[in-house]
Order: C-alpha cells, then structure tokens, then sequence
C-alpha cells in the first residue's frame, strides 16, 4: 500500500477567467515493507544456550556464513563469537568459535559479542564490540569497537594490534561519549563506511542514535564524520548500498518520525524516509549481496537472520524476509 502525502498545495484563480489551477504540488509517496519471520535449523531454540546479535550474512562459494554473540545468559555481555555456515539460508550448521574474550583486564576481557563482516583487499574483516566490565547488578556497559583478520572466512582469527578501532568520545556532550557497539560495513567511494550506534553519558537505551566513520583502508583509521549522530536513533544498525545512495532499516528506538521506517542517504549522510515497514527484524543482519562492490546497482535486502525469542528460552537465531509493496 502506498500512502501519500500532499503539502504545499497553492490553489490560484485567474481574474479575468475565473479558473482555478493548482500549482507547486508536492507529493511525496511512502512504500511499505513487510518482514516474515521463520524458524531455522541448526543455530535456533537450544536449551540453556543463547545466540543473538547476528551479523549480515555473506556468501562464499556455495556456502552463506553468518557470525553471532552465544553464551549462557540473555544479554550479550558474557558471550563469545561463533559462526555458521548454510547452503540454502534455512538449514545452518555450527563451525564453532571465531573469536574468544580477550586477556582478562582488557576493553574486551569481559566480553566480545555484535560481529559483523566485511570483505576487503581479498581478505575477512571481524568487526566485534567487547567490554572490559563484567556483567551483574547494576552493569554499566563500556563497549568499544574492533577487527580481528582472516585469510578465510573459517579464520583463524588474528586481532589488529591497533585495537579498539573506535571507541566512546572523550566529549561528554557528544552522542556517543558513553559507549560504541553494532558495526555494519559498507564500501563507497573507495572508501570504508562503517555505521555503528552509539549513546552518550546519561542516556538510556531508548536514546541510542546512529553514527558513521570512514577509512582508506579496512582497518582503519576510522574517523568520525562531523556530521555526526547521522540518524537519530535506531538500536541496530542495519545499512545497505541503494542504487547511488544509502539505505537504513530503523527499528523500534528513537523519535516517532524516523521508528519502523527505511531511510534513504544519497549522500550516505542526511537521511529521509521512503517506506514504512511492518514487523521489522530484531537485530537483523541482512544478506547484502552489492555491499562492498560499489556496483550502483544495491537493492533493498530480501532475507537475513534476526534474535527470536519464545517464552521460556534464550534469545536465538530465526530468518526474516523481506517484501516491498
């Protein structure tokens, strides 16, 4: 269904011949998206385990690889990464572990948990946010952002010795002087585009906005646009290439105008909305097929992976798909 906005409509009258013509008409035409969620097999319901906060998916060679937080408890402060493999989206095998907590003390000995993956210069980029803090009562997260690297989507595994890769601002007034988390990576303009929320000091979850920073080179340095919170709200990050643009799914965190919304960037920066979308994903990580080709020729995702949840059980993995009507 297509819902349509009229403004900015003059209505003038000619004098002499009494007719009336409308002029300077405006329409602007909203979309919507409806997202499907199914079960899948191999990383779903488990007793006593939680997998969450998968990333994009990706495909190589015949197999689709998905990476994700999995530990004991709901949230994802006592995690470590995992990844999977399918042949088909559906049906998921478990490889095992990509990443462990860091030495014990460290921003990420705490944790490590919210990968995501991009593909550059012929080799695997682990993007993965960790905390120094142990989770408990009164748990206060310090998340900071960083890459591990690996010849093959199978690993091993090898952590950037310039790690963490962003961190919170020194600048308490900032969006994101508190903490970093939930990468998505895309490739424009010869450049790394790296969107990932962020909170400021004294906000809450529900205050979460949405930041970018760009680099040469895939691992960095990223610096922070000045444009900065690029969208003002959101707590996941899902971003894709859109013919010349950029394109965001906002979930359910933020101002009114902007919730349950895609937003559209031809810049990548200054954001508007072109649909409306019903049962968005939780924490969705999209197959992104055009994501880091620069091809100009990006599409809206049609399937990805999200966390589900069922009364009694910890967070899962589950699939979600995509119609635009």
């Amino acid at each position: 269904m297509m819902k349509r906005i009229f403004t900015n409509t003059l209505l003038t009258c000619s004098l002499l011949t009494m007719s009336c013509v409308a002029s300077q008409a405006e329409e602007t035409s909203f979309g919507t998206v409806n997202v499907t969620h199914s079960e899948l097999t191999g990383i779903g319901v488990e007793n006593g385990v939680m997998r969450r906060d998968p990333s994009d998916v990706i495909k190589v060679g015949d197999l689709y690889y998905v990476w994700y937080s999995k530990g004991k408890i709901s949230p994802g402060y006592d995690a470590t990464v995992w990844y999977a493999t399918s042949p088909d989206g559906h049906q998921w095998t478990e490889k095992g572990m990509a990443l462990a907590k860091g030495e014990a003390g460290t921003w990420e000995g705490a944790s490590v948990f919210t990968p995501n993956i991009l593909v550059a210069e012929g080799r695997y980029w682990l993007f993965y946010t960790g905390t120094s803090r142990e989770f408990g009562k009164g748990f206060n997260p310090d998340s900071k952002i960083g890459i591990a690297v690996a010849d093959s989507p199978d690993g091993p595994w090898e952590r950037l010795a310039t790690n963490p890769a962003l961190t919170n601002s020194d600048n308490p007034d900032d969006f994101d002087s508190h903490l970093t988390d939930d990468a998505c990576l895309i490739v424009r303009d010869g450049k790394y585009w790296f969107y990932y929320k962020g909170r400021q000091l004294g906000k809450g979850p529900g205050q979460t906005q949405m930041g970018l920073a760009i680099a040469d080179h895939p691992q960095g340095p990223y610096v922070k646009h000045e444009s900065n919170p690029v969208i003002p709200g959101n707590h996941e990050v899902l971003v894709w290439p859109q013919g010349k643009g950029v394109a965001a799914m906002i979930g359910t965190t933020g101002p009114k105008t902007i919730t349950n919304t895609v937003q559209y960037a031809e810049d990548g920066v200054h954001f508007h909305k072109t649909h409306d979308v019903k049962n968005g994903p939780w924490a969705g990580g999209a197959y992104r097929p055009e994501a880091f080709t620069q091809s100009g020729t990006g599409e809206m995702p049609r399937w990805g992976v999200e966390i589900g949840g069922a009364r009694g059980q910890l967070p899962f993995i589950r699939r979600f798909d995509v119609k635009e009507d």
